[in-house]
């Protein structure tokens, strides 16, 4: 045996540790991404890894620690939307680390497409007062109009056009051109995150359905409509709705006409009534239909993961129980404690912290109206209010347990354990009501000042 030829077994064995390395490094990585969106501490950058994990053609199930098909998932075109340049740039050193330690394919195309649409976001950030191609600013408006709309073939088709005339003899206005092909790049890394929204919502429509072995399950050219609907709520709304809440709007939109999906309404209550408001629609329940479309704040992120959680005196119970609608959100911010100040600035701000929490839930169709619905926190090991157990650096965390009695199950949410600010003040926005069958509870953590 040559020397060249020991030498290639070692070599060939060392290749074999590094990629076993990154892949754990990987697996480790989006466990990591997956829990902190379970528990509402989702960074930008965990969003996009989580919904590359529910495409992801390579993903065992078995060793998820999050059911990610149930989790609302924040639309990946809207990720960056409300980003600021420090945060995109942090976005994109992220997705840079992610992209170097795939081996998929698909995977890495993701990652590339994302760090197309991060470069385009910091693009548009930059000053108006840079030099730009001549005619640029004028037409930009017309080329969104223009390319917009289009599927991701029909880019495909136009850059091969544009790229035909750039390479011809005709007398063309060459800036025009060649600003048309670079926003190409960027309109086509657009439609290719529409298509995995497409695939999300494709994969989550046909789980539920094989699942519950729907005779009346949608396909062909019903399901590429509903699939379209779903998308245009999404984008709208800004989150791609779980497996369980697809399922349930899909009841809710059927018609009481006797088919079996119509037939499933009637006999599920529980998760037709988690969704559909009962008959006592009211003006505040209709607010809370216009909340939830609205487009999250940019200190706002979903709480979409649900505590398990028994429910008392429910085997007593004349009513089929049932989960209640809810909108549940992160309110997160900058700490400006003594280490932050020191070691960051307004220009390079320190990593966002939970700094509060809002609950709309919707209890239309309660058996006593006499009660109000009300709210208890619920630590572990029996850990007193103020006492801390989290390792340093980390913060205790409880459950919030929100009851409203018969016919509605408990909801809890795992939630940062700080002391709330129970300030009324515009900026503190403490709101605790039940009015018009919505339970609103609003709050923020308070605020530890230092001295300089």
């Amino acid at each position: 045996m040559s020397h060249g030829t020991k030498r290639a077994a070692p070599d060939a064995q060392e290749a074999a540790w590094v990629a076993d390395e990154d892949r754990f490094v990987l697996q480790q990585a989006k466990k990591k991404a997956a829990l902190r969106v379970k528990g509402g501490r989702a960074a930008p950058l965990d969003w996009l890894a989580v919904t590359l994990l529910v495409i992801d053609p390579e993903r065992n199930p078995l060793d998820d620690e999050v059911e990610v098909d149930d989790i609302d998932l924040r639309a990946p075109e809207n990720v960056l939307d409300s980003l600021g340049a420090k945060e995109l740039a942090e976005v994109e050193k992220g997705i840079e680390g992610y992209e170097v330690l795939e081996s998929s394919r698909s995977n890495v195309e993701y990652w590339q497409t994302m760090k197309t649409v991060c470069a385009d976001r910091r693009k548009t950030l930059q000053s108006t007062n840079e030099t730009s191609a001549r005619g640029v600013s004028s037409v930009s408006g017309d080329l969104d109009k223009l390319l917009g709309p289009k599927t991701l073939p029909e880019l495909e088709k136009l850059e091969k056009q544009v790229k035909g005339k750039l390479a011809s003899d005709e007398p063309i206005d060459t800036d025009y051109w060649e600003h048309l092909l670079g926003s190409l790049v960027t309109y086509k890394a657009k439609a290719r995150l529409s298509k995995v929204t497409d695939r999300i919502l494709e994969a989550r429509l046909r789980t539920r359905q094989d699942e519950e072995n729907d005779e009346a399950a949608i396909t062909g050219a019903d399901l590429v409509k509903r699939i379209s609907e779903e998308r245009q709520k999404a984008q709208e709304q800004g989150f791609i709705p779980g497996r369980k809440r697809l399922a349930n709007q899909s009841v809710a939109d059927e018609g009481d006409d006797g088919s079996p999906s119509a037939k499933r309404q009637r006999t599920d209550d529980s998760a037709a009534s988690a969704l559909v408001p009962g008959p006592n629609q009211s003006a505040a329940q209709s607010a809370f239909d216009r909340d939830l479309a609205r487009t999250l704040a940019s200190n706002e992120d979903l709480l979409t993961t649900e505590e398990p959680l028994i429910t008392k005196s429910i085997s007593t119970w004349t009513a089929a129980p049932r989960k209640p609608r809810y909108f549940a959100r992160v309110i997160t911010g900058y700490e400006w404690n003594k280490y932050n100040q020191t070691h960051y600035s307004a220009d390079e701000p320190p990593p966002k912290v939970v700094q509060g929490y809002k609950f709309n839930i919707l209890y239309p169709d309660l058996v006593n109206t006499s009660k109000a619905p009300t709210y208890k926190i619920e630590r572990a090991d029996g850990r007193r209010r103020g006492e801390m157990s989290a390792p340093a650096g980390e913060d205790d965390t409880c459950v919030i347990r929100f009851v409203a009695g018969e016919p509605y199950e408990d909801l809890g949410f795992r939630i940062v354990d700080k002391e709330w600010d129970f300030s009324a003040k515009r900026e503190r926005g403490f709101k605790s009501r039940f009015e018009g069958g919505v339970l609103q509870l609003w709050f923020q953590f308070k605020k530890i000042y230092y001295r300089k």
